[in-house]
């Protein structure tokens, strides 16, 4: 499962989930569903916004963790 550590960049770059949404462009109710781990999808212009906002990398927001299980499953 990939698992979505958004919180921990946002606490990192002491940044909020509101001054995200500004920044990048996208609206609060998407950045929630995306921040909880609710998303299917995401569009590589939204994830390199979001990188360039907290300036950081794409594997420091998505992690790979095989052992953890989709909650439908």
């Amino acid at each position: 499962m990939i698992r979505i550590d958004l919180d921990v960049m946002l606490a990192r770059r002491k940044m909020s989930v509101t001054e995200l949404s500004a920044r990048v462009g996208i609206t609060m109710a998407n950045l929630s569903i995306l921040k909880n781990g609710k998303a299917k999808a995401i569009r590589f212009s939204t994830l390199e916004a979001i990188c360039r906002e907290l300036n950081c990398q794409v594997g420091d927001i998505l992690i790979y963790d095989p052992e953890e299980k989709h909650a439908d499953e």
